[in-house]
């Protein structure tokens, strides 16, 4: 037989914490605190089926009503009341209480149980009418709410702001600022007006029974299951929409009764620093909605919960010594039962301390991370605990500046987008990268607003505060790259409407011109249109994040390296515990303005001679790049992608005649000889087009400088002492005869180099599978190669036919339509993507079974795709720098999966 109703408090506990799939979060807890004998107001909770049961039937069935009942009279039994008695009135609470919690997102109905029989008999039990005609006001106008109005669809009406309105003109008209100044014969004028206006709009009488009040009351949370706010809670926390919330019925305790009354909330440790100290609020005469409402400021509960504003405010601690020492008793309690901080809700009534709630506190990241290091080291969790307990959120938050908190508070954003790379930036708009350039030479911090980002912009991006795009998703160009330099990004703000001539950008029908400031929090994607202060963190400082990196990298599997393009990105990594360069993208070197002009030379010339010329002139250059990145990251391994892109890429648009005639008169030819050759580079579908090996079967001396360039850097180091690992990757290779023509190229250029320098030089040569036929043949290409490394951003764009820059566009609507659930370009999908790459990895290593495998895609930095390439024994992931920390912690956990 099913059980649907369980009891809780006063010694009876029929749930536990366990339970929380049919019990929720608030009714599990109430449970368990019960067993532990923690003063609980007596209850019981309704079970999440029941409410899955209600939705569909639309109606309680007949023996849920019965099991409803036989607990009543058991709570009535309990507290010696009864629940419409006209002596002795027992009321009651209803609140919702969903597996995982959804803070303000459902209904709760407070008081119920009052009417023009069980008024009198309350005053005379209390001595205190005014707080019984409040509790009355209260219920009134929440009943009428939740139950009258949101339950039953009429949100038209908005009746609690026209209660708000009655309430607010009143106070005016008699000089009353707060509710609390309210007299009983105030409360009762209110209360007649509040019923008035409710027949008027719902054409009934508000219910004077307490039955009718608690069925209503019930029914009511239970729909708000499927209220708005409610529904786009779970889509953002992709909590399914099945599970249904249970329902709390409880006895009401008073923290408004009197002067020995009170309510608070308090947190066992610190939920912003992670300190050791209970931190919380609390509020004499008041109920709990007064505190979370902020109808009154609330008081610190002792010294530690001080804030300049409250610094001499009376604190509980002082205030009822035993009270605040049961409290901390209770505390200790409940964190070495839980083994984590908790997040609790209690009520003082004439002097008894009740708790109302307990849950999980949330925590910003340095909390988290503070908190689980010093749990583990109290030995209140283990080590796997900890590392299971950190998210990544968690480190993101602490690796990037941030937007000030409480300036969010007050200030309203303009606009939200996609938020690409989490952290905080401040700056002045500009709409150009070359503005960008010219105002950071004047010191001036700037933000960089586009429709979207292209290689040419990078300059520009590198040296904003931060990036802002109208278009793009999650993988675009402007996301990738801010992610890589751990510069704060939001993409996909629709609502941009940029005037490059005017050098304006209209957001909702407001005007902002160049050099107005704006602030970004690109952890949430909020953008402010003023300039707010941003909160820094020194992470390399954090001895407890460098604790659970430490343990992090004492379980995980996989190694983990990084996607660097120079030294500095290269030096960073290693600072954050890259074991490797998986990644090194040669074409960002060439767009430094020094280069730039050579690698035009060797695409606009006519002849074998003059373009070699031309690629030469690069090879200084990338043999000090290869030099440094090389000797950074010694003695782990650097793999240098040669590259890649289509020629199209580093010349100038058609459109930008005054870029054109300069590169004209520098190279002694007619501007049209130059638009004409753009012309002809010009390809429909450049992402499959002339690019990657196909560019250098046809431009050999590209892979020729590079190689020599690669391995002269390493001779150099060798005399040094210096021990460098180079991994050269042939890109986008699709055929085994690509592969062997590059490879050959490649031998043959070590050996001239080798007779040179007279010496062995040691590399290893792969390429990088980012095709579905490289999938398919990667038996054959690792039969030839020292190492394969998956390029998952192409081979998702090839296996889908998406275009990772364009997607933004529609996939909104995917997921609306539940035809995708993830973004692919974020998490890896395993179905079809995920199956290539495992296809290819068994077929490698049954060819070569000790051929090393990665992946450089931007999946290396997702925790869900890292546990994919774990489960399918991959060697190593490469993400972007400021994902390290990340992947070390997501190699970590998939480690206790296996």
């Amino acid at each position: 037989m099913n059980k649907h109703v369980y009891l809780f408090g006063q010694g009876i506990n029929e749930g536990s914490a366990s339970q929380v799939d049919i019990l929720g979060g608030k009714g599990a807890n109430l449970a368990e605190m019960s067993s532990l004998n923690i003063p609980v107001p007596p209850g019981f909770t309704i079970t999440t089926p029941v409410c899955i049961s209600f939705l569909k039937q639309k109606s309680l069935k007949k023996k849920i009503k019965e099991s409803i009942d036989k607990s009543l009279k058991i709570v009535e039994n309990i507290m010696s009341k009864g629940f419409g008695d006209i002596k002795n009135p027992l009321l009651l609470s209803v609140r919702s209480g969903a597996k995982i919690s959804m803070p303000g997102m459902m209904e709760t109905v407070l008081n119920i149980g009052l009417t023009s029989k069980t008024i009198p008999a309350l005053i005379e039990q209390t001595q205190n009418s005014r707080f019984v005609y409040d509790s009355y006001r209260r219920l009134i106008m929440m009943y009428s709410d939740v139950v009258m109005e949101k339950a039953e669809q009429k949100n038209h009406i908005q009746i609690r702001e026209k209660l708000e309105n009655i309430l607010d003109k009143y106070k005016r008209k008699n000089n009353i600022t707060n509710d609390y100044e309210l007299t009983t014969q105030d409360l009762q004028y209110l209360i007649k007006k509040f019923k008035i206006e409710i027949k008027k709009y719902f054409k009934i009488e508000f219910p004077d029974s307490c039955k009718e009040q608690l069925w209503g009351a019930i029914e009511a949370v239970f729909k708000s299951w499927n209220g708005k706010r409610a529904i786009q809670y779970r889509n953002i926390e992709n909590i399914p929409h099945d599970w249904g919330t249970a329902v709390n019925v409880q006895t009401m305790v008073f923290g408004n009764l009197g002067e020995t009354s009170a309510t608070g909330v308090a947190f066992t440790r610190n939920p912003s620093n992670g300190n050791n100290k209970i931190y919380g609020e609390w509020l004499k005469n008041a109920q709990g909605e007064d505190v979370v409402a902020g109808i009154r400021t609330p008081n610190p509960i002792n010294e530690s919960s001080k804030t300049n504003r409250s610094k001499n405010s009376e604190t509980l601690q002082k205030k009822w010594p035993d009270i605040y020492k049961k409290l901390f008793a209770i505390k200790n309690k409940l964190e070495k039962h839980y083994k984590d901080m908790q997040d609790i809700e209690f009520t003082i009534e004439s002097g008894n301390l009740w708790m109302l709630q307990t849950r999980k506190g949330k925590r910003t990241g340095e909390a988290a991370i503070k908190i689980g290091v010093e749990m583990n080291n109290e030995k209140l969790i283990t080590q796997k605990e900890l590392i299971d307990r950190i998210i990544s959120k968690n480190i993101d938050e602490i690796m990037h500046p941030k937007v000030d908190p409480e300036l969010e508070k007050i200030n309203k954003p303009i606009e939200s987008g996609l938020p690409a790379s989490p952290g905080g930036a401040c700056g002045q708009i500009v709409f150009t990268a070359s503005r960008a350039e010219e105002w950071h030479k004047k010191n001036k911090k700037v933000l960089l607003v586009r429709h979207e980002t292209s290689p040419e912009d990078v300059q520009g991006m590198h040296v904003s505060q931060g990036i802002i795009t109208a278009k793009g998703g999650m993988t675009s160009h402007a996301a990738l790259v801010a992610r890589g330099w751990g510069k704060a990004c939001i993409v996909g703000c629709s609502n941009l409407n940029i005037d490059l001539k005017r050098k304006t950008v209209t957001i909702n029908k407001t005007t902002y011109k160049e050099g107005d400031w704006f602030t970004i929090n690109s952890t949430e994607g909020l953008v402010y249109d003023q300039k707010l202060n941003l909160v820094t963190s020194n992470f390399f400082k954090n001895k407890k994040f460098l604790n659970l990196m430490s343990l992090t990298n004492k379980f995980k599997k996989l190694k983990i390296r990084a996607n660097a393009d120079n030294p500095k990105d290269a030096i960073l990594s290693k600072k954050l515990g890259a074991q490797g360069i998986g990644l090194c993208r040669t074409e960002h070197m060439f767009f430094d303005k020094k280069r730039i002009r050579s690698v035009q030379k060797m695409i606009l010339s006519s002849s074998n001679i003059d373009r070699k010329n031309a690629i030469m002139e690069l090879l200084p250059y990338q043999k000090n790049d290869f030099y440094k990145m090389l000797k950074a990251i010694s003695p782990n391994p650097v793999t240098i992608r040669l590259l890649d892109p289509p020629l199209h890429e580093f010349l100038p648009s058609q459109k930008n005649i005054k870029l054109i005639n300069s590169l004209a008169k520098n190279m002694s030819i007619s501007s049209k000889e130059i638009t004409n050759r753009i012309i002809d580079l010009f390809e429909i579908n450049p992402m499959l087009g002339h690019r990657g090996c196909r560019l250098a079967v046809s431009f050999p001396e590209i892979t020729e400088m590079q190689v020599e360039a690669i391995f002269t850097a390493c001779a150099k180091l060798i005399k040094e002492g210096v021990n460098p690992k180079p991994e050269i990757m042939i890109p986008l290779v699709s055929t085994v005869g690509e592969f062997e023509n590059q490879k050959l190229a490649v031998e043959t250029i070590a050996k001239k180099l080798n007779e040179k320098f007279k010496i062995k030089l040691k590399y290893k040569l792969g390429t990088m599978i980012e095709l579905p036929r490289a999938c398919l043949i990667a038996n054959k290409i690792a039969a030839k190669a020292d190492f394969l490394s998956f390029g998952t951003n192409d081979l998702t764009q090839t296996t889908f036919g998406f275009s990772r820059d364009d997607i933004g566009s529609f996939i909104q609507n995917y997921f609306d339509n539940n035809i995708l659930k993830e973004d692919p370009f974020k998490t890896i999908d395993q179905q079809g993507v995920g199956e290539l790459v495992k296809i290819a990895v068994e077929k490698a290593r049954k060819s070569k079974p000790k051929i090393k495998i990665g992946i450089c895609g931007e999946h290396g930095g997702d925790p869900k795709s890292i546990y994919f390439f774990n489960k399918i024994n991959l060697d190593y992931v490469s993400c972007s720098p400021y994902r390290i920390p990340i992947a070390y912690l997501a190699a970590a956990k998939a480690s206790f999966r296996m």
